[in-house]
């Protein structure tokens, strides 16, 4: 007999092994039945890119009531593009979730992670879709007062749904929590630093490092929230399109 429980769909871009997902998969199993396709290595900052030059490998790690968990060898995109296409072909998603991210993904982080790109690609097939992230790197981070919100947020969207081309990011900052605001993404930029290193041989190679500068004294903006241990949510949309300067751009170059 089919469930007729919700359908939550799982994935992220820390891999199926990090703590993050496990305490994700933990409280969605008690608000519905709950799929997991996840990267089998970390693909941290692969933004939305997909594989189309090398073969995709789905390895099967769980099965039991109410539960189903996959690996697969490509990007947190890749995994939601083939649980739409493969896996669950003949099955509606009425949830997808990502992360929990080990790592802001706040501001200008956005656009460069694999955690969002999966909620973005999931909101471009019009399935309700939420990232979430914690505001450390720690592997064995503590996401105890995360929980509460996380559970609360997707029992909202479970109910309520999104406006279609509309999904959340939500971020947490570390430790008290000390409640929920709406935001916007705040304007910011990273200064890259590449530090170079020689191999034994004299080669010279590079490991990105950078400083986060934030240009926003916004109250609404979602990292000075983070900041004063607030909750962000930023609702976000796929279509890229500046309206506000649709008409000022028309003006100039229609005429050419």
């Amino acid at each position: 007999m089919e469930s007729k429980r919700p359908l939550i769909f799982i994935t992220n871009d820390d891999s199926y092994f990090s703590k993050g997902i496990s305490v994700l998969i933990r409280l969605m199993k008690q608000l519905g039945d709950v799929i997991v396709v996840a990267p089998k290595d970390e693909m941290s900052g692969k933004s939305h890119s997909i594989t189309s030059n090398a073969p995709l490998k789905l390895k099967t790690m769980e099965i039991s009531s109410g539960y189903e968990g996959y690996i697969l060898n490509g990007t947190p995109v890749d995994c939601v593009k083939i649980a739409i296409n493969k896996i669950l072909a003949n099955r509606k998603i009425d949830l997808l979730v990502s992360g929990i991210n080990h790592g802001s993904n706040a501001s200008i982080n956005t656009i460069y992670s694999g955690t969002m790109a999966a909620v973005f690609e999931g909101c471009a097939e019009n399935i309700p879709s939420v990232g979430f992230s914690i505001d450390t790197a720690n592997k064995d981070a503590d996401f105890t007062n995360c929980e509460e919100i996380i559970t609360s947020i997707c029992k909202d969207v479970l109910a309520n749904g999104l406006e279609q081309g509309v999904c959340l990011n939500v971020n947490f900052p570390v430790g008290e929590i000390k409640g929920v605001k709406v935001c916007h993404q705040a304007k910011a930029y990273w200064e890259e630093e590449f530090v170079e290193y020689k191999t034994p041989h004299g080669e010279p190679y590079y490991w990105l490092s950078g400083t986060y500068h934030c240009l926003d004294n916004s109250p609404k903006a979602d990292y000075l929230a983070m900041q004063q241990s607030y909750a962000s949510v930023v609702p976000m949309q796929v279509d890229f399109t500046a309206y506000k300067v649709m008409e000022e751009i028309k003006n100039r170059f229609e005429k050419c």
